[in-house]
C-alpha cells in the first residue's frame, strides 16, 4: 500500500511527464477507467481521480484497461513497426545509399522515418544507414583492404566525400585509423524501466546505461576517445548475452550476471567497482561500509565519486549503495529507478 507522500510524488511526476519514473508506477484514472504510464501525453486528471500502482498486473486487477495513447503494456520507447522494418531492410542491403524515391517505393514518408529514427537512435534514418555502411567499410580496411576499395564498396565515387563521411561517423579519417583499435557496436535494449544503451566489442561489455541518463553523450564520446574506436549501430554476442540476462533479471530469476565486462577506469576506480560486485543481491551497503570493505575507511568521498563514474549500470550494482542514514543517495539513472531496483531485489532475494 502506497503512503500519501509517495502518491503525491507520483502525481507530481505524472504532471511533469518525468521519464525517470517510467516503469516505476502506473496511474489508474477513475473517471475514464484507463491506466497510463507516467509520461502519457493525455490531459492530466485531478489528484483525487488517480490511483497509483507499481505494476501493470495491479492496475489490470483493479479493473483498469490500458490507455490507447501511451500503451502501458509495451516497453517504454519500444521500437515501432516502421523502425523495425527499415532496420531489417538495411541489413538485407547495407551498402545501399538511400534516396527519396526509395522511401516512395516502400510507401514510407521520409520525414516520418527521419523523426522516428531520431527519437530511437539519436540519428536520422539516412545517418543510421550511412553509419552501417561505414561500419562495413571500416571492417574491410581492418581486414587489409585499401581505402580506395572500401570507398568504392561503400558507394562513394569521391574520396573527399568518403573521407568526410567516415570522419563524421567514426571520429577519425580512414587513413589514420589504427587497425588494432576496437570496433564497438551499440544497441538499444528495451527494459521495464525504459530503454538502455549497450556498447560492446566481440569480447566484453564496455557500457550499459539508461538512455535518459544525464551526460550520456559525453560518456560515449569519452569512451570513443579512450579506446580510439569507432562506435557504430549493431549487435554482438556480448550484447545478445546481456539482453538475455537483463530479461531474466527483471523477471526476478537472475541474481548474478555472467556477461564479460571491460572496465575502463583508474586502478582505484576498478577496485571500487569490483567491491560493488561483492555486495549480495537484495542487500545494500553505505558508502562508509564500501570504503571499509576496501580498507580505505577515510576515502568514502573518493569511493562515492568512483561509484558515480560506473558505466555499467545494474550489472555493477552501484544502486545497492545508500547513505548511512538510510536515504537512497544519488544514482545516474535517477532516484526512482534506484528505489525500484532495490525493492525489486528485496522482493526476489
Amino acid at each position: 500500500m502506497l503512503d500519501e507522500k509517495t502518491k503525491q510524488e507520483f502525481y507530481q511526476a505524472l504532471l511533469d511527464k518525468n521519464t525517470d519514473y517510467e516503469g516505476v508506477f502506473y496511474v489508474g484514472i477513475s473517471t475514464t477507467g484507463v491506466f497510463c504510464r507516467p509520461t502519457c501525453s493525455a490531459r492530466k486528471p485531478k489528484f483525487e481521480n488517480c490511483e497509483f500502482y507499481q505494476t501493470v498486473q495491479e492496475a489490470l486487477l483493479a479493473s483498469f484497461r490500458p490507455c490507447l495513447r501511451c500503451r502501458p503494456l509495451s516497453h517504454p520507447g519500444s521500437v515501432s513497426g516502421l523502425v523495425r522494418t527499415l532496420v531489417e531492410i538495411v541489413e538485407e542491403n547495407p551498402e545501399k545509399r538511400w534516396k527519396d524515391r526509395d522511401f516512395e517505393a516502400l510507401s514510407v514518408d521520409a520525414s516520418t522515418a527521419r523523426r522516428q529514427f531520431k527519437k530511437r537512435f539519436g540519428m536520422t534514418f539516412v545517418a543510421y544507414a550511412r553509419a552501417r555502411r561505414m561500419g562495413l567499410a571500416m571492417k574491410q580496411i581492418r581486414g587489409g583492404e585499401t581505402v580506395i576499395e572500401a570507398q568504392l564498396n561503400a558507394g562513394y565515387e569521391s574520396s573527399s566525400g568518403f573521407r568526410d563521411a567516415f570522419s563524421k561517423i567514426m571520429g577519425a579519417a580512414p587513413t589514420n585509423f589504427d587497425q588494432q583499435s576496437p570496433l564497438l557496436k551499440a544497441a538499444w535494449l528495451d527494459s521495464p524501466l525504459g530503454p538502455i544503451l549497450a556498447i560492446s566489442d566481440e569480447k566484453a561489455l564496455y557500457l550499459l546505461e539508461f538512455v535518459e541518463r544525464r551526460g550520456l553523450e559525453r560518456e560515449i564520446e569519452r569512451l570513443r576517445l579512450r579506446t580510439k574506436s569507432a562506435i557504430i549501430p549493431g549487435r554482438t554476442d556480448v550484447i545478445a548475452s546481456i539482453e538475455t540476462e537483463l530479461k531474466s533479471y527483471f523477471e526476478g530469476t537472475l541474481k548474478v550476471f555472467k556477461t564479460p565486462l571491460h572496465l575502463m577506469g583508474s586502478p582505484f576506480q576498478r577496485s571500487v567497482w569490483e567491491t560493488l560486485l561483492t555486495i549480495p543481491y537484495g542487500e545494500t551497503r553505505s558508502y562508509a561500509d564500501q570504503s571499509k570493505l576496501m580498507g580505505k575507511s577515510s576515502a568514502f568521498r573518493a569511493v562515492a565519486n568512483a561509484n558515480g563514474a560506473n558505466q555499467i549500470a545494474i550489472v555493477i550494482p552501484c544502486h545497492r549503495i545508500i547513505n548511512s542514514n538510510g536515504d537512497l543517495g544519488g544514482y545516474g539513472g535517477g532516484i526512482p529507478r534506484k528505489k525500484w531496483l532495490i525493492d525489486h531485489e528485496e522482493k526476489y532475494k
